[in-house]
């Protein structure tokens, strides 16, 4: 097992840590809980820049990696909406989309077809993690300027998760008419 694999297994091992620091009332955890769910996903950049690097994309990375940061979304969105943090709408939209998407690489894969990550989809990663990790922070450091930057981006992060989704619809088409 190469390190970037080991990589992907921590950040399914960090969703349960993550979602215990959450979840449950101990001092500090919800600031322990975004710094688990910042590392975890750091460590989604960090496992694909050493699998490219290093020329040990395999299998099981291509299948895990996105598991894991499916895992890590869900769980945190899930959580943030059973908390009133977020609504259920959102949570929904997203992880709608991101059933959507798997089931059409799913359909591609079986017909020899490698749909691979595009723009639109980076940026609605990024985003979504980004809005987590600040509504995770209560939106520090920008609550002290009183200004929801955690609502905006969340916000932000909705609407790419629809163009992403639509956008990989669209490109890959032909897959679903055949």
């Amino acid at each position: 097992m190469n390190l970037a694999n080991k990589l992907t297994i921590l950040r399914i091992f960090m969703v349960p840590v993550f979602m215990v620091f959450l979840l449950h009332q101990i001092p500090y955890g919800d600031y322990i809980a975004a710094f688990v769910f910042i590392l975890a996903a750091i460590t989604d950049s960090l496992d694909g820049y050493i699998a490219r690097s290093r020329n040990q994309i395999t299998n099981f990375g291509k299948f895990m990696d996105p598991l894991a940061d499916k895992l890590l979304v869900s769980a945190a969105l899930i959580s943030l909406a059973s908390m009133g943090e977020i609504s259920a709408w959102v949570v929904v939209i997203i992880i709608a989309r991101e059933f959507t998407i798997s089931v059409l690489r799913a359909v591609a894969a079986a017909e020899g077809h490698v749909i691979a990550a595009s723009v639109w989809g980076k940026v609605k990663t990024i985003s979504q993690i980004v809005a987590i990790s600040l509504i995770l922070l209560d939106n520090f450091p920008f609550r002290y300027i009183n200004v929801p930057v955690d609502t905006i981006v969340l916000w932000i992060a909705v609407i790419f998760t629809v163009i992403s989704g639509v956008d990989y619809i669209r490109k890959n088409k032909k897959i679903l008419d055949s």
